[in-house]
Order: structure tokens, then C-alpha cells, then sequence
């Protein structure tokens, strides 16, 4: 038994006749006349009389006509409100210190134009941190940068950000055209977080160059980290997505190292098994025409 049933019967008490339940459905009068059949079987019981070519409802079809519409209109009710909530749906985004620094407003904005209804909830944090939220479901998608741990999730890379070392204007390295790793020995380093791409690849970076830096300072807030390196604090990495308009300003110098580049992927990360919604979909066209 389930609703098409229910709402058929209801048609043909309403309507009187099988063939005016069968116009007013926009099906044939068979089909009716199948479904009240099995409605019949199922329940073992007669719905109708028929008396001189009209229809009467038996007992038992009075019985069911009494929980069919009041079934009939929690169903459609239902329909309605999970419509409005498919409609009003709120996209949980995570989002990395660079990407929702520098990109997730722009992706946010494309967004709005493909689903004028959509909201949205952002988080920013560090890769590890987003990466558990999406393994916890505290986020429906991420888009972080890095190398994530987890084999439950489905990464897709959507543009390359790159790292460059800086330090201040006034710090004595800002001055040299070309830097060999060996004058980096011994500088104050000003890093980021335990969970941060930027401290992970930073480390792997100097230690296969051999390098030793003095960790001077360390901060999860990139606008403290330069703030730091603008006043002298010591040389730090950072996105060169994030320092854009310091190094136009001439507050912040990129180094150039000799042999020290370092390219990261910024990627889509989604749980295998997360649904992929509307919203889901539209974001992963939205990112996957990203321009790197």
C-alpha cells in the first residue's frame, strides 16, 4: 500500500465514479479500478458497494477514507516543507587561513548568482582542522590547501598557490637580490600553527636543505604573523596570495632563495560518502573553473 493508493481511493469517493477519478488523475479508468483492487487484497475488505451503476462506500471504506485524507494531507504537507527546506538550504563550507582570506569571497559571490537562495556558513580554520570538521559532517564540503590525511575523503585540486619566504623592509636580507639557503641559518622564524600547511611544508623545506632557524614567534592569525614580519620580527612563509598588497606597498620583500620553491594545491576536499546536493554540485563547477 502507499500513498498513490490512498490518494486514488480518495479520488473515486470524491469524484463518484472510477472513470471521473480516472479523468480528474490524468490516468485510465484500469489503473483506478487496479489500484482500489489492490488496496482490496491488501487489507482483505470490500471499499465499495456498486448499487444501480453508482458507488457506495462500505464500512470499511468509510474507516479508510478517514485516515487516507488526513495521511493524503500530512503527505503533502511534507512535500511542501521539504521543498522550502531543499530551497532554503545552507551550504556548510570549511575553509583554510589562505582560501578564505583570498578566494572564498569571490567563489561566495558566483555562488549567489547561480542560487539566489542559497546561504551559506563558513568556517575558517587550519587544513587539519577543516579536514576533521568534514569527517565529522560539521561541514558539508572544504577547500583547503596541502596534503590531507584521511582516505575517506574525495580530494579534487582546483588551483596552485604558491609560498615564498619574506621578511620585512628594514631586515638585512631585504636588500639582497639573490639569497642562498645558508643565509637563512640561524634567522628568526615566525611561524604559524601546529596544523597549518604553511609550518608543515615550511619545516620539510629547510630540513632537506639542512637549515636551523630560531622560532621567535608563532601564531595561528596570518594578519599577526605579518604584522611580525613588517616590523622586523624575523623572515616567515606565507601564501603569495596573502601579501599582495603589503609587497605593493613595500612593507613586506619576498626572497628569492636559491632552490627553495615550494607549490602547494588548493583542493575541493568532500567526503566519499558525503550526498552531493544540489548546492554540492554547483559549488564543485563553480571551483573546478577556478582559474590557477
Amino acid at each position: 500500500m502507499t500513498i498513490r493508493h490512498l490518494k486514488v481511493f480518495t479520488a473515486v469517493v470524491d469524484a463518484g465514479s472510477m472513470s471521473a477519478a480516472g479523468k480528474a488523475l490524468h490516468v485510465s479508468q484500469p489503473t483506478v479500478s487496479q489500484a482500489i483492487a489492490e488496496l482490496e487484497r491488501y487489507y482483505g475488505v470490500k471499499l465499495f458497494e456498486r448499487l444501480s451503476q453508482k458507488l457506495y462506500l462500505t464500512k470499511e471504506g468509510e474507516l479508510m477514507l478517514s485516515f487516507s485524507r488526513h495521511l493524503i494531507d500530512s503527505f503533502d504537507q511534507m512535500e511542501e516543507a521539504m521543498q522550502r527546506a531543499a530551497e532554503n538550504a545552507c551550504l556548510r563550507i570549511g575553509c583554510s587561513v589562505t582560501v578564505g582570506t583570498c578566494l572564498i569571497h569571490d567563489i561566495l559571490a558566483q555562488a549567489k548568482e547561480k542560487m539566489p537562495e542559497l546561504t551559506t556558513r563558513v568556517i575558517v580554520n587550519n587544513s587539519s582542522d577543516i579536514e576533521q570538521a568534514i569527517l565529522n559532517n560539521e561541514v558539508d564540503l572544504g577547500i583547503v590547501e596541502g596534503i590531507l590525511k584521511s582516505n575517506d575523503l574525495s580530494v579534487t585540486p582546483v588551483c596552485q598557490d604558491e609560498l615564498v619566504i619574506v621578511c620585512g623592509k628594514d631586515h638585512p636580507l631585504a636588500k639582497e637580490q639573490i639569497i642562498t639557503p645558508d643565509m637563512l641559518s640561524g634567522q628568526s622564524y615566525i611561524s604559524r600553527e601546529s596544523g597549518s600547511t604553511e609550518r608543515n611544508q615550511l619545516e620539510r623545506l629547510f630540513e632537506e636543505h639542512g637549515l636551523q632557524l630560531t622560532r621567535t614567534f608563532c601564531s595561528t592569525n596570518t594578519e599577526a604573523i605579518k604584522n611580525a614580519v613588517i616590523r622586523g620580527s624575523g623572515i616567515a612563509v606565507l601564501s603569495r596570495r596573502m601579501i599582495t598588497g603589503e609587497c605593493e606597498a613595500g612593507d613586506i620583500v619576498i626572497l628569492h632563495v636559491e632552490g627553495l620553491t615550494a607549490f602547494r594545491n588548493i583542493n575541493l576536499v568532500i567526503h566519499k560518502n558525503k550526498y552531493l546536493s544540489k548546492s554540492i554540485r554547483m559549488m564543485q563547477q563553480i571551483l573546478c573553473a577556478t582559474p590557477s
